[in-house]
């Protein structure tokens, strides 16, 4: 089993940290997320939202972009509440174990915008009808959820995938979703894909390993 570790010092967090002290790169995320759901609203042309949309018909088309720019569209104002309050939720903890820094902040943001992907991806392969759209953050932000469940209750370094709290992490996502795929969630006709929140909370998973290397070059990972 993998482990990651930056220091052998003790792993239980300590006691008397703040209760909210988000890094600023986690917060202009969300403030991100929002100026582009204010432009969706005010400055995008009639249709152009279906066109930034994500769908098994769009890259047969050749319209890579979509995996990006599903990513910032979003179906109302309590969808983009829903995801920017997750984003609040779980991207601190990604980001302060990132670092401070600019470089930091890049990895942070490439590693929301590849969870993404993923979880585009992972909606993609899993759905039957190719022509259904979809958009959202919510396999960016469930991505961020999967790196934060490697972190909880550590002061330092990474719990292993199936390690610690990391299984009952996991065990929530995937039943949470399996009731969203038998309930049926939608926002003014795009779907808000389960499978999606499942592929990029295991992107998130999987990924913050090496993307914590690339924020910070002197991180090791020892097996």
């Amino acid at each position: 089993m993998s482990e990651s570790q930056d220091d052998p010092a003790p792993t239980e967090a300590p006691a008397g940290e703040p209760m909210f002290n988000a890094p600023a790169i986690s917060l202009a995320l969300i403030a991100l997320l929002a100026i582009a759901y204010g432009i969706q609203l005010y400055s995008l042309p009639e249709g152009s939202v279906s066109s930034l949309a994500l769908s098994g018909v769009a890259l047969a088309e050749g319209h890579w972009w979509t995996l990006l720019t599903h990513v910032f569209l979003h179906g109302s104002l309590i969808h983009i509440l829903m995801n920017a309050g997750a984003a609040l939720a779980f991207g601190p903890a990604v980001a302060r174990h990132f670092g401070p820094g600019p470089r930091a902040a890049g990895a942070f943001l490439l590693y929301f915008m590849v969870c993404g992907v993923g979880g585009g991806l992972g909606y993609l392969v899993t759905t039957a009808d190719p022509s259904i759209q979809v958009i959202g953050a919510s396999g960016a932000v469930s991505g961020l959820w999967g790196g934060a469940a490697r972190l909880l209750g550590r002061w330092r370094g990474l719990w292993g995938v199936f390690d610690g709290p990391v299984r009952t992490q996991l065990a929530v996502v995937v039943v949470l979703n399996l009731l969203i795929a038998l309930t049926g969630v939608f926002a003014e006709g795009f779907n808000i894909a389960w499978q999606a929140h499942i592929a990029g909370f295991l992107t998130g998973l999987l990924l913050i390993g090496p993307f914590t290397r690339l924020a910070r070059p002197v991180y090791r990972e020892e097996r």
